[in-house]
Parts: structure tokens; sequence; C-alpha cells
């Protein structure tokens, strides 16, 4: 009995020795183990959380509210004493600097601020216009990717989306210089009861009631009649029906005001109404028109300012075709419908 145990120990303590080797090989191999995985991991957390906190002063400044380590710590779902060294190391790295009021941005923390701001604002008219991905969960997945491109990989972006200025949200895209234009908004909730209104912006947080507008059929350049205003409530009339909105979700609507003469039941033309030999020059695509759609008209040249002369019908009606930059494109009719225009001469001079 004692001479077989004698026997099996060598093989035994190999494994073990074998098995010893791989573990802590899989624990401490340089760069591949779990201690430089780890290691990294929070290195990445901690610059996320540096860059929220950035993001978190920046945003508090361009909506004119004191930014507080209260304010912070809510945000980023941190201790206050964590938003605390997270201030101190923003500080010490001279991207913010305290005041009697609460931290403000430096010239180059304003700089660094607008980078984040660029690349969430592109992705999410990467999402808008080139996938499938519901408009509920662009928020969250910017979110994520502000954080993973580099400056070059957002500049890159931006160049396949053609450089745009808005985002899907109504938000301006930052320039790569760091360029903002001036927005002068009014929100829903301040609109006088008889006027009309033109939604040009539809805050995205928190989610809960950016999810309630989009339910609501709400969207930019959708129009709306503001028929009551209540301390707690706006009624508006819109596409045929008429609903009160709280003042809460009112607040995150921002919109212009449309002449005194327009009401929201009035329509823009859109390609459906050309008849053929007429032209027509794109002012947008509907926000309704999403996803592969919304790329596959982009990869058309449909953008604002092209001009599109309606060519021939079908016997059914749709599909249209349509002359769009030298070539004759077919569309359904409800595609047609995304297209809003402005009609113009006939004997415009089509881009080819």
């Amino acid at each position: 009995m004692d001479e077989s145990l004698r026997m099996v120990d060598p093989a035994l303590a190999l494994v073990v020795f074998a098995a010893f080797v791989v573990v802590t090989a899989a624990v401490l191999w340089p760069k591949r183990g779990l201690v430089a995985r780890l290691a990294r991991s929070s290195r990445l957390s901690e610059r996320v959380l540096l860059e929220d906190a950035l993001k978190h002063v920046y945003t508090c400044e361009s909506i004119g509210r004191e930014c507080t380590i209260e304010s912070m710590a809510g945000q980023l779902e941190v201790s206050t004493g964590k938003a605390a060294a997270l201030l101190a190391r923003l500080a010490e790295s001279d991207l913010v600097r305290s005041t009697e009021p609460g931290p403000h941005l430096t010239e180059g923390g304003r700089a660094s601020a607008l980078r984040l701001v660029r690349t969430h604002r592109l992705w999410e008219r990467y999402l808008a216009d080139r996938t499938g991905v519901p408009a509920g969960e662009w928020h969250a997945e910017a979110e994520r990717m502000e954080h993973a491109l580099s400056a070059e990989e957002t500049d890159a972006l931006a160049s396949r989306l053609g450089h745009p200025a808005w985002d899907p949200h109504g938000d301006p895209i930052p320039t790569t210089g760091g360029e903002l234009p001036e927005v002068d908004r009014i929100t829903l909730a301040g609109v006088q009861p008889g006027r009309t209104v033109e939604i040009i912006h539809l805050e995205d947080e928190p989610r809960e009631i950016y999810d309630a507008l989009l339910a609501d059929g709400l969207g930019l350049g959708v129009r709306l009649d503001v028929v009551e205003r209540s301390g707690r409530t706006v009624r508006v009339r819109g596409r045929g029906r008429e609903w009160p909105l709280s003042g809460v979700v009112a607040a995150n609507v921002s919109v212009r005001l449309l002449p005194t003469d327009e009401t929201a039941d009035e329509v823009a033309d859109t390609l459906v109404d050309l008849r053929p030999g007429e032209v027509g020059r794109v002012v947008d695509v509907s926000p309704a028109c999403q996803g592969s759609q919304r790329r596959r008209l982009l990869d058309l040249g449909v953008v604002k300012g092209t001009a599109i002369k309606s060519e021939l019908v079908s016997a059914t009606g749709s599909p249209v075709a349509y002359r769009i930059r030298g070539a004759l494109i077919a569309l359904r009719r409800e595609q047609a419908a995304w297209i809003r225009i402005e009609r113009t001469e006939a004997s415009v001079e089509l881009a080819s």
C-alpha cells in the first residue's frame, strides 16, 4: 500500500506543479495576465471617470448652472469623496480652476471637453444615419465611444459622414477647432398659447423622458400648435390629435416659433408632390428616415441643396423615377415622402 502511494506521489506532484505554473502564468503573465488586465482596466476606468467629470463641468457651464461636488457625484454615480478627488486631479492637470462658486474650465479643459462632445455627437449622427440602432440607444452607445476614439479616428468619422453640423437630436457638432455656433432656443414649456412651433431639439437625458417623447411621435421637424399652457402642463395639437405634455417633458423640447399665419396642419412639400418635369431642391431628409434607408439616400447624394427632377411615374404611381445628380433613380412613394423640398424653376441646372 505504502509502495503504491510512493509511486503515485511524483506523478501527482508533477500535475499539481504544472497546474500551479499554468495558473501563475495566467495571473502574472506580462501584458496578458489577469493582473495586467485588471491594472489596464483600472487605468481605463479612471480615465473614463476623469473625462466624464470634465464633460460634466462643461455641461454645467453650457447651460448656465454651477458645477458642484454633489452634482458631479450624482451624475457620475460616485461618492462625493471620489468626485472631489477627480476635481483635484483635473485641477492638477490645469483642465479646471477652482473658484468661489465652483470649478470652471480652463482654455485647455474646454478644448478637451469639446473633443469628447464632438466624438459623442458624431457617433450619434453615425448611428442615426448609417445603422439600424434604435434612437433610444444612441446616447448610451455614444457615451462609450467618446472615450474609445482617437482624435484622428473622430476626424475620419466626420469626413465619412460629410462633416455634419448637427447631431440627430438637434445639438451642434463642434468643429475640429472646437468652434460651436450660437444657438438661441426656447423650450415648448415657454411658448404662449396660440403659437405654432417646429421642434429643433430633443434632450436625450434622462432616457425615460426621451423615450416618452419618441413614443409620442415627436422628433426634429415636427410642427405643433400650442393650445393651452398651465403651471403643470402644455397642451399641444399636431398630426390630427391633441394631447397634454407635462411641464417637465415640455422643457426637454426646444422649438422655433413659426410665422403667425402658419399652423401645424400645413405640411411641407416633399418629392411626392412633384409632377413629371418639375424640380425641387432638398431642404432636409425627415428624421423618421433612419438606418439603411437614410444611408442609401445619402449615398445617392440626397443632401440639403441637391436639385431633384421628377422624370417618370410608373403606371401604379409608385415607384417614381427621379433625376438625382445626373442619375435616374427609382424611389417608392414612402421613400420620396421622407425628402422635404422647396420648389424651384424647372430650368434649374441639375447637379451631375
